[in-house]
Order: structure tokens, then C-alpha cells, then sequence
């Protein structure tokens, strides 16, 4: 396996089937989970720049002379959508000082959100889509991130501000 392919099915979890998308969604858990632990918020920030910038390299490549623009298995732009739902996460359990899975309701929220904005894709998610080339590849899904890390951020809020939990 070449490198770029590598990467761009995230160690070959985009080569699972069925929904590869949800199987990278899937993966990013455990690494946003390591990147926590090694330096919190930060380094799952510089994980993200990390496969941001990898995964638009990766999917150059791996696109480059093929006729689907955004192939299934390509799931790194994922992954990078995961680490931007996380973060709120992320830094909310390096504010409290508490262990980042304490914040599991978060984790699980940012999951779906996540996934619910990449199949959707409203507004700018679907405008990203649309470009079709690597760029857009990735973009759509750091833009579903975004959008999912508003509703975590949100759910937090009333969880803890307005329900007191």
C-alpha cells in the first residue's frame, strides 16, 4: 500500500464496508483520544492541521486521473471533521481537568452530529461538496465538523447551564 493510500483511508479503515465513512468517523475516536492524552486540546489541533494537510495531499493523489472525484474509500477528510467536532470535547475535560472520555455524552454527540452534517451536507457543507476536486473533499467535512462542534458546544450549554447536569 503506497502512502497517500495509506492515508487516505486512514490506515484502511475506508476499505470497510458497508459506510466507510461512518467506519473513519469510526477510527478518528481512538486517535483524537491519543492525541488528547499527549497534550490536550493542542495537540488534537495540530492532529487536525496534521490530517488537513496530509489528507489534501493524499486525495490529490489518489484522485489524480480518476473519474470519482470523492471515492467512498478516501475517508481521511473524516477523520480531520472529527478532530474539529472533538474539540470542543477536548477542551472542555483540559478546563474541568478531567479525563477527556469522563466527557462521553460529548464524544457520542459530536459522533452523530458529525455524521449527520456529512450525509446532509446543509448550506456550506454541500456548497464545499460540490467543488469537486481535493480541496472541496476535505473542506466539506472540516465544514460538518465545525457545524457539529456548534452543537456540541450547544448541548453542553444546556446540559450544564440550563439542566444543571
Amino acid at each position: 500500500m503506497t502512502l497517500s493510500r495509506l492515508i487516505a483511508t486512514f490506515f484502511g479503515a475506508g476499505l470497510l464496508r458497508p459506510a466507510p465513512g461512518t467506519w473513519g468517523s469510526l477510527a478518528a475516536l481512538p486517535a483524537a483520544w491519543v492525541l488528547h492524552l499527549a497534550g490536550g486540546p493542542l495537540a488534537l489541533a495540530a492532529g487536525l492541521a496534521l490530517a488537513f494537510g496530509a489528507g489534501l495531499w493524499a486525495a490529490r493523489v489518489e484522485t489524480e486521473g480518476g473519474d470519482d472525484p470523492d471515492p467512498s474509500e478516501i475517508v481521511i477528510d473524516e477523520v480531520a471533521g472529527m478532530f474539529v467536532a472533538l474539540l470542543p470535547v477536548s477542551v472542555g475535560a483540559a478546563m474541568q481537568g478531567v479525563p477527556v472520555l469522563a466527557l462521553w455524552p460529548g464524544i457520542v454527540a459530536a459522533f452523530v452530529l458529525f455524521r449527520l452534517f456529512d450525509i446532509w451536507k446543509p448550506g456550506p457543507v454541500g456548497w464545499a461538496d460540490m467543488r469537486h476536486d481535493p480541496l472541496g473533499l476535505m473542506l466539506d467535512d472540516v465544514i460538518a465538523g465545525v457545524f457539529a462542534a456548534l452543537g456540541v458546544v450547544a448541548l453542553a450549554a444546556l446540559a450544564h447551564g440550563v439542566m444543571g447536569l
